[in-house]
C-alpha cells in the first residue's frame, strides 16, 4: 500500500510542478512532503518523466455552428402502445403503434418503423404510426431514430403482438 502510494506521489507531482522533499524518519521510514523538514532532501524529476499535453487549437465561433451537433443528440426510443405480448383484436388488420421520444426529435432526423423486420411506409417525424391489412399472428416491432444519411442513431426494443382476425370462409 505503501508503495503503491510512493508511486502515486512520484507520478503526479511533476504535474503540480512543485519542489517535492524526501526523507527518512527514526523509524527508517520514507516520507515525501511539498514542506521542507530538517534533513530532507530535494527529489529531482527525469525530463522525460513529465508529461505533455498538446490541446487542438480553439474553433472560432462560425467553425462550432457549423459542427454538426444535432446528430450527437442521444435520444431514448420506447413504445407505449401497444403493450408486450397484447392481442389485438382488429378484423381489417389495423395496428396503432405509439411512440414516447425524449428529448424531442430534431428536425433532421427521422422515425422509422419495422415490422418483423421491414420497413413499413415512409421516415416520417411523428410517433404515431398506423398499419393495415396485417395478417394475424404474431408480430414483432421496432421504430428507429435516424439522421438524414440513414445513420441510426437510436433504436426501440423489440414489441412484440399478437393480431387476432377473424376470416370467413367463403366455400360452401
Amino acid at each position: 500500500m505503501r508503495l503503491v502510494l510512493l508511486v502515486l506521489i512520484l507520478l503526479v507531482s511533476p504535474l503540480i510542478h512543485g519542489t517535492v522533499y524526501k526523507w527518512v524518519d527514526q523509524d527508517g521510514k520514507v516520507h515525501f512532503s511539498d514542506q521542507p523538514v530538517k534533513n530532507a532532501e530535494v527529489v529531482e524529476f527525469n525530463k522525460n518523466t513529465e508529461n505533455q499535453v498538446k490541446l487542438p487549437p480553439p474553433q472560432s465561433q462560425s467553425e462550432r455552428n457549423l459542427s454538426p451537433t444535432a446528430d450527437k443528440i442521444n435520444y431514448s426510443l420506447r413504445i407505449t402502445s401497444p403493450t408486450e405480448e397484447e392481442t389485438i383484436r382488429s378484423n381489417q388488420g389495423h395496428i396503432a403503434i405509439a411512440l414516447q421520444i425524449e428529448p424531442e426529435l430534431a428536425a433532421s432526423h427521422l422515425l422509422v418503423l419495422f415490422m418483423d423486420g421491414k420497413q413499413q411506409g415512409e421516415a416520417q417525424q411523428s410517433g404515431l404510426f398506423q398499419v393495415s391489412n396485417v395478417d394475424r399472428g404474431e408480430h414483432t416491432f421496432v421504430i428507429k431514430a435516424l439522421a438524414q444519411d440513414g445513420k441510426l442513431l437510436a433504436s426501440t426494443l423489440p414489441r412484440k403482438v399478437f393480431l387476432h382476425r377473424t376470416i370467413q370462409n367463403r366455400a360452401r
